[in-house]
């Protein structure tokens, strides 16, 4: 009987400690990560080309700025809630559309000559 009412005691007494472990953990979604990293190296290779001019990687910038600020905003309470997780993915999808529309407009960056 004493016996039986130690365990359960210690099992509660580990749930509780262990539970904010759980909670502090680092949030971590690989979609939108590898989706920001694609980005950022769409736009790099755009740079190297000459595909994007100065003011277009700047915008494009700054744009990848703001959704890394928001990404830490939605992380800064611990959790991701599906629906943060949800509008990440759809801001990210719109900032790949960006990056296509301004890689295929005819706007180039003059070469230099060497």
């Amino acid at each position: 009987m004493k016996t039986s009412i130690l365990v359960s005691a210690g099992v509660i007494a580990l749930s509780l400690v262990s539970t904010p472990v759980v909670m502090a953990a680092p949030i971590h979604d690989p979609v939108v990560n590898a989706q920001q990293h694609r980005q950022h190296a769409r736009i790099n290779q755009g740079v190297r080309s000459g595909q994007l001019t100065r003011s277009e990687t700047q915008t494009l910038a700054s744009q990848h700025r703001t959704l890394r600020q928001q990404e830490r905003s939605y992380k800064s309470d611990g959790v991701m809630s599906s629906d943060e997780r949800q509008d990440m993915r759809q801001d990210n999808r719109s900032a790949s559309q960006s990056i296509y529309n301004e890689k295929h407009d005819a706007e180039v960056q003059p070469r230099i000559a060497q």
